[in-house]
């Protein structure tokens, strides 16, 4: 590496929740990220990243190893060397898509042209209903029945059943993903999943906690089961391929577009359904991972939906339908 005119600059940003939002592990009325700036020849690539204490994370730390990369960036670190200088993870997220927008901003060509995407559509994205008892979950749904689809956050598994029922019946036609988020036990799983079945779910998301998820290869699964906290990389995912239908692909687990992009196409090649999710982030997270929607069944990019403002320049929402970034945002 050479050294260059590059320049990093890190944040730390706050943006208020509308409302609380709530999973099995707690709740929140703020979203924190950290964002990543780098200048370069009058442009500057950005990227932001949402650090998540269920992986160990911190923001302090995450903003602290995203700054001790100053000098590499300095020297003309390029994504390739990142994915071996920083372990997977919401830092080298940051990083990874900074550098993605300002190659983009250099080529003078979309990020999705520089990924071989030869052109990147609408999507439509899951709206999310959090955790709380049925009849506020239903009440939630019921104001948001006109969404195609529902992801529906449960994870308290002795009332989960009435929470499911409760929104099925106050959004009877939208299409339902419910999301555990590892709170389900095993000796109530057979009951859960075949509740989500009788409710017309279409996918679970993570019911049993990762490392403790063995059992999902020795019981009926009348309602497809995809993997998020248990898949990070593409090293995952031969432990994965007896326990799980489809894979969550967030580009905070897998430390940046670079290496979603990779494991989608090989999570693809093995028989995965795939979907795109998100922390609850801003537009500027949201857009690198709208790049891999052309691949997704389902998509899962409603971070700003939940947030009471977004950056300037956001992603557009028409309902549940979300359109490409523009380069004013990233990419």
């Amino acid at each position: 590496m050479s050294t260059t005119d590059r320049r990093l600059s890190v944040t730390i940003e706050r943006f208020p929740i509308a409302g609380v939002f709530s999973i099995a592990r707690g709740s929140r009325t703020e979203a924190v990220v950290v964002t990543a700036a780098i200048t370069e020849a009058g442009l500057t690539g950005r990227g932001e990243c949402v650090p998540y204490a269920r992986y160990g994370e911190t923001v302090e730390g995450v903003a602290a190893a995203i700054e001790a990369l100053a000098p590499a960036i300095a020297a003309g670190l390029d994504r390739d060397g990142l994915q071996e200088a920083m372990p997977a993870g919401a830092a080298r997220n940051a990083l990874d898509c900074a550098l993605w927008d300002l190659e983009a901003k250099r080529a003078g060509v979309p990020a999705h042209v520089l990924a071989g995407i030869d052109r990147l559509g609408k999507a439509t994205t899951a709206y999310t209903i959090s955790l709380a008892e049925p009849a506020a979950m239903a009440e939630a749904a019921r104001a948001a029945r006109e969404r195609a689809i529902l992801k529906i956050k449960l994870g308290k598994p002795e009332d989960d059943i009435r929470r499911l029922e409760a929104v099925r019946a106050a959004a009877p036609d939208a299409t339902l993903i419910v999301d555990a988020n590892e709170g389900w036990r095993p000796d109530l799983l057979a009951d859960l999943m075949q509740a989500s079945a009788d409710n017309g779910v279409a996918l679970v998301e993570q019911p049993l906690p990762a490392g403790e998820d063995a059992v999902l290869a020795d019981i009926a699964r009348p309602v497809p089961v995809c993997a998020d906290e248990s898949l990070h990389t593409r090293a995952d995912l031969p432990r994965l391929r007896p326990l799980y239908d489809a894979v969550n692909i967030k580009l905070d687990k897998t430390g940046g577009l670079t290496e979603a992009l990779r494991l989608a196409a090989e999570a693809e090649a093995q028989g995965f359904a795939i979907m795109v999710g998100c922390m609850v982030g801003t537009s500027l997270a949201m857009a690198p991972a709208m790049l891999l929607t052309p691949r997704a069944r389902f998509v899962d990019l409603d971070g700003p939906l939940l947030l009471a403002r977004d950056r300037p320049h956001g992603l557009a929402y028409d309902g549940s339908t979300v359109s490409p970034p523009s380069s004013l945002l990233w990419g």
